[in-house]
């Protein structure tokens, strides 16, 4: 079951030279739409709970919910079913998707560099993933993407999971941490996010990940190709706004603003505005596309080529899509770049 977080579009306050009477007027007139997230973190989802706070979406007469669910997965189920709009699934989760034929599309490529990595404890012998052969990695959805990109990783060794080594879902946070601890995993595979909690947890652990899987983007925003093909105005104002939301934060003349709401999509992580800060600092970084690319949000072909590969290796999917290049498209990611001014 969802969980509904009530933090909306519809919050007229970012627009405060609107008397009252028009405004009830104006939120009235707004469409009712549903995000996805496969954690409950609003930092993880940023730009969409800025463009939320800041009124982006309202001025494309949208009015957002957002929901969180448990990993990449249920975030597909949710799109395919027509439960939501759109959701923020991790690349891998959506190619393997898409085999079993769940029409869902990238639009934009929010995480553009890696935001997951293979992590042992910060005392442990382990130096390089080759020395997790036969161990047990820890992993916090038993289908989001934080598993794609770690059989990815280790298929880049010539390891195969149940057979060279074993994945084990134990949760993030204090059941990750608990993991550890009691020695059910050597290894944990995790977001930004996820490990700089364990590490404000005093569970300190580094990452070992190979310097080459930096080029893996991650999660990104999705919608259904029906959508695409049959609602292409509501996608566009999705994506001019999201751009926006995102172009906005990272501006650092407007961290305050944007730090108050992510405490309001998020109360919890706004209860230490000092780790608040930090793990916005470590998402953001993620989002900022390498160079050469053209706008924010831009996906490269050849990765998404090399996600495929991995996921034919790791026997994620029996074999390559029949067209891979229909799993994402650059086209929003430019309009939404437009809309934000480049």
């Amino acid at each position: 079951m969802m969980k509904r977080r009530a933090f909306t579009a519809s919050v007229l306050a970012a627009v405060p030279a609107m008397c009252l009477m028009g405004a009830t007027a104006f939120a009235q007139d707004l469409r009712e739409i549903t995000f996805v997230q496969p954690s409950p973190s609003a930092i993880n989802s940023f730009p969409v709970f800025v463009a939320i706070g800041e009124g982006y979406f309202a001025e494309e007469g949208l009015d957002v919910t957002v929901e969180a669910i448990n990993g990449s997965g249920a975030v597909l189920q949710a799109l395919s079913a027509g439960q939501a709009h759109f959701g923020r699934p991790g690349p891998g989760p959506l190619i393997a998707a898409r085999s079993r034929g769940v029409d869902a599309v990238h639009i934009y490529n929010v995480a553009a560099r890696s935001n997951f990595g293979i992590s042992v404890e910060e005392n442990s012998d382990y130096q390089n993933i080759e020395e997790l052969r036969g161990k047990i990695i820890g992993t916090g959805t038993a289908d989001g993407a934080e598993v794609g990109f770690a059989r990815n990783v280790m298929s880049s060794a010539g390891m195969i999971a149940g057979e060279d080594f074993e994945f084990l879902t134990v949760g993030d946070g204090g059941p990750a941490t608990a993991a550890f601890l009691n020695d059910e995993i050597e290894a944990y595979s995790a977001s930004t996010a996820d490990t700089a909690i364990l590490n404000q947890r005093g569970m300190k652990v580094r990452d070992i990940t190979p310097a080459e899987f930096g080029r893996f983007f991650g999660n990104g925003i999705a919608t259904m190709a029906d959508t695409i093909a049959n609602d292409r105005e509501l996608v566009e104002a999705w994506s001019r706004a999201f751009a926006r939301g995102h172009a906005f934060a990272l501006d650092d003349a407007n961290r305050e603003a944007v730090l108050a709401h992510l405490a309001a999509g998020n109360p919890q992580e706004g209860e230490d505005p000092e780790f608040q800060s930090a793990l916005f600092d470590a998402v953001r970084s993620k989002t900022i596309p390498p160079e050469g690319s053209p706008h924010l949000g831009w996906y490269p072909a050849e990765v998404w080529a090399e996600w495929q590969d991995a996921l034919v290796a790791g026997g994620e999917i029996s074999a390559p899509l029949d067209d891979l290049d229909a799993a994402w498209t650059n086209e929003f990611a430019a309009i939404g770049s437009e809309a934000a001014g480049g």
